[in-house]
């Protein structure tokens, strides 16, 4: 039996269910496959929150219009959580658990039974991921790491079955640039997102702005830094209309989690 075919089963003993969906590949698999085995019972709910790019929600809302499944949209308050604001290392956990207790107060009351999943998949389970202790405390289901679906195999399904989504770049919340111990807050999130857009523009689109108070740092994939470097200075006076005083390129290139590196420090 196909991987596919064992998620789709996967979904035969729910009478319904909700999914915590962010734009991304692993939600949307999970989304859809949800929509093809229970119908108008595969539900998604996305939070538009200040952390969410608009892009994404975008992107978010027309796959659900495209495919004809129910969203759910909420707007979470984390950033009034000063243990959010804050920016701890466990941050995440703060914004999973406002997301996941919303989540289960709206199913208790529209949707009785449902199950409330996430797109948390295999690899996943080996990374710091703070908000995997919020999806236990709420009893929250991974179809996908539960059938041990590795990151591969879900752009691999979410390919075949046409997802628009099968190859977005990750998107992770605009927090994630914003170094632990630095406050996170409303303007430097929009600060953050419309340098991206900016990078987007000329062309980057798996790129990160790390927030560094004054400066700014860029990361794009290590064999588009020539490129960068050749339109850094166009790049680097765009940035700086956005309040950034100084510009940088990482010459590292873009790494996946590179945040987490100073709690191995």
């Amino acid at each position: 039996m196909s991987k596919l075919a064992i998620l789709k089963k996967w979904f035969d003993d729910h009478k319904g269910t909700v999914t915590a969906f962010s734009g991304g590949v692993d939600s949307s698999l999970v989304l859809y496959v949800s929509k093809m085995v229970l119908g108008k019972n595969g539900i998604g709910l996305i939070s538009n929150s200040e952390s969410l790019k608009a892009k994404d929600f975008e992107i978010a809302v027309n796959l659900c219009d495209n495919h004809d499944i129910t969203l759910e949209v909420i707007k979470t308050e984390e950033l009034k959580d000063p243990n959010y604001a804050s920016n701890p290392a466990n941050r995440c956990f703060f914004c999973k658990n406002h997301l996941y207790g919303e989540m289960v107060e709206i199913i208790q009351d529209k949707y009785p039974q449902y199950t409330i999943l996430n797109g948390t998949n295999l690899d996943d389970l080996g990374d710091y991921r703070p908000g995997l202790q919020a999806a236990e405390i709420h009893q929250i289901r991974s179809p996908l790491a539960e059938l041990e679906i590795s990151k591969k195999e879900v752009i691999e399904m979410a390919d075949a079955l046409g997802l628009e989504t099968a190859f977005k770049p990750p998107s992770p919340c605009l927090s994630s640039r914003i170094p632990y111990g630095t406050q996170v807050n409303n303007k430097r999130l929009k600060q953050i997102e419309q340098a991206e857009y900016v990078l987007n523009a000329f062309g980057f689109q798996n790129v990160r702005v790390r927030y560094g108070g004054e400066e700014a740092s860029i990361e794009v994939p290590s064999n588009e830094i020539p490129s960068l470097e050749s339109q850094f200075e166009e790049i680097s006076r765009e940035l700086k209309g956005l309040g950034f005083l100084k510009v940088k390129i990482d010459m590292e290139g873009f790494v996946s989690g590179k945040l987490n590196r100073v709690l191995n420090a």
